[in-house]
């Protein structure tokens, strides 16, 4: 990966939409170089691919709460059942296994407190082999 990757990277992370025109444009190569190495970085699992970023509020999420999982028992079968529950939970935007007294990072979006509550009450408190929930209210994200 060179210098020219790396700005045709910079370019998509504020872009994802941009035009294979306009980037090639903005790196100051052709189109056919540019859509080949746009082509070789996605290939090679740099770009994993494109999402659309979406404002929760608009979607009348207003609550987000992390959670700091602590696991009780760490067995290849319960950590796969308990990380397979947290990929089917929609409620759950984003997670990370940590290293460290917390074994996950869960990021929750809901509509407010009642619902976080329920969420808590009917799939957080019940993932696997969850030894304690610790939650921290989200005030303003940067």
């Amino acid at each position: 990966m060179d210098a020219i990757d790396r700005k045709i990277i910079a370019l998509l992370r504020e872009d994802g939409r941009m035009s294979v025109t306009d980037l090639a444009q903005q790196v100051r190569l052709s189109i056919s170089t540019c859509h080949r190495r746009l082509r070789d970085l996605e290939r090679g699992g740099v770009i994993r691919g494109y999402r659309a970023e979406i404002d929760p509020a608009a979607m009348g999420l207003h609550f987000e709460a992390l959670v700091m999982v602590t696991m009780g028992r760490t067995d290849r079968s319960t950590i796969a059942a308990f990380e397979e529950a947290v990929v089917a939970e929609p409620a759950i935007v984003s997670a990370e296994r940590m290293f460290g007294e917390t074994d996950y990072m869960l990021r929750t979006l809901t509509a407010d407190l009642a619902g976080y509550q329920e969420l808590y009450d009917t799939v957080l408190g019940t993932l696997p082999g969850v030894e304690r929930l610790t939650s921290t209210m989200v005030m303003k994200r940067l």
